[in-house]
């Protein structure tokens, strides 16, 4: 059996764990396999709004069994807040959610780190959630990092006092007015571990490699979005993992030739957070309606969120990088009721006409070039079949289809499970 991913295609918050939700009936195994709690997937049915951020958004259904992979970083005082979050649901995540061993932990001292390094740069900061991520990442690359895998050995504390004092003394040589109470942070921290490890913990490329060979279906699920990811992202505005497909292979430990279809998340327009460039962004009452009727603030942070229109020239490069095969298209009800609709199709860069992603977007040497197209009036959120589409999303979305030479499969309309429309 092959292994599907399901990835987000700008600068994240797409909307990726509505879709694996929806598609969660269809798998047997959802794997989340990089990033840490700054993921924000939000999920909405039943009247209630789920936010998750470690846990595989297939956790409110009752067949899938979810995993954490070793790409993911983990803090165990926000996976335990989340685990208490579904209590009042009736879930028993001790049956379907597991956990590699090979995966990272986010320390106390790494979020003091990040908020440290974060301070120390002033107005040049990358806009860090100061979660701790990217400074557990490091520990992960410099051979330093503790693992899941470690809270079963008894000297397993011993290993974290000596790399606590390392941080303390980084945090020091920042040389920043940093206030906090080391003790009582980790006497959370404790108690969260202890939480953690009622939990199972595997070998998870065994794991993978034994369901494959049993028959079961797996669906990869990504966290942030393709112009985050380290290596191909907005750099050095991006996060700290491979968030592209082949960020897929490496947080599992599943070989390329076992990945069959990948599905790439998108919005209607455009939206980042926090700091970097985005060249089609509005500074207009356009782009302040995008936010509101969006509702355009992170799900984990609640940092609002620039917005603009649409980027056909990122979205054809994060399509190619991902080898996407299918596309969904999110807030399509968002843009119900604008004068007229833009889509940048090209950028002017260093007096040509390019239609590739160069390697520096900053706003003082891409310019985008626009096609407009007019808008629908209708209100999408009521609408549960392709047929009832107006005809200006059909054009739309046909043009963008035209263009990306990917279908689009799902057009989501609405926050709800429901309103997910697959054409």
């Amino acid at each position: 059996m092959a292994v599907d991913l399901l990835l987000g295609l700008q600068w994240g918050d797409e909307g990726k764990g509505k879709i694996v939700d929806v598609l969660t009936a269809d798998y047997d195994i959802i794997a989340r396999f990089q990033g840490g709690p700054n993921a924000g997937h939000t999920l909405e049915f039943d009247g209630i709004k789920h936010v998750l951020r470690t846990i595989p958004s297939g956790i409110f259904h009752k067949t899938a069994i979810n995993v954490i992979g070793n790409g993911v970083v983990i803090d165990p005082v926000v996976f335990v807040k989340e685990l208490e979050a579904l209590d009042q649901f009736d879930i028993d995540y001790k049956a379907k959610l597991i956990i590699s061993r090979k995966a990272h932990l986010i320390l106390p001292t790494h979020r003091l780190l990040d908020a440290a390094s974060e301070a120390s740069k002033g107005k040049a900061k990358i806009g860090s959630t100061l979660k701790g991520i990217g400074p557990t990442y490091m520990d992960k690359t410099g051979r330093n990092g503790i693992r899941v895998g470690d809270l079963e050995l008894k000297e397993w504390k011993i290993k974290y006092r000596q790399l606590a004092n390392k941080h303390e003394a980084m945090i020091s040589f920042y040389d920043v007015d940093i206030q906090y109470d080391l003790q009582e942070m980790e006497a959370e921290f404790y108690e969260a571990v202890d939480r953690l490890k009622e939990l199972t913990f595997i070998d998870s490329e065994q794991y993978f490699h034994q369901a494959m060979k049993a028959g079961k279906t797996i669906l990869a699920e990504g966290a942030q979005g393709s112009l985050l990811d380290i290596d191909f992202g907005t750099y050095p505005f991006v996060t700290s993992s491979n968030t592209t497909a082949a960020g897929a292979c490496t947080g599992l430990g599943i070989a390329p030739n076992k990945v069959k279809d990948v599905y790439g998340i998108f919005k209607a327009y455009t939206t980042r957070v926090g700091s970097g460039p985005f060249p089609t962004e509005l500074f207009d009452k356009v782009g302040a309606q995008m936010a509101k009727v969006g509702r355009e603030f992170g799900a984990v942070t609640g940092r609002p969120r620039r917005c603009g229109w649409l980027d056909l020239v990122a979205l054809k490069y994060t399509c190619e990088v991902n080898g996407v095969t299918q596309l969904n298209m999110m807030k399509g009800d968002v843009l119900s009721g604008f004068s007229t609709l833009k889509v940048c199709t090209a950028y002017k860069y260093k007096g040509e006409t390019i239609t590739h992603l160069p390697f520096n977007i900053e706003p003082e040497n891409v310019t985008p070039v626009y096609t407009s197209f007019p808008c629908w009036k209708e209100d999408l959120t009521k609408m549960r079949s392709a047929s009832e589409f107006p005809k200006e999303l059909n054009q739309y979305i046909d043009f963008l289809e035209k263009q990306l030479e990917i279908p689009i499969q799902i057009v989501s309309v609405g926050p709800d499970r429901t309103q997910t429309i697959h054409r």
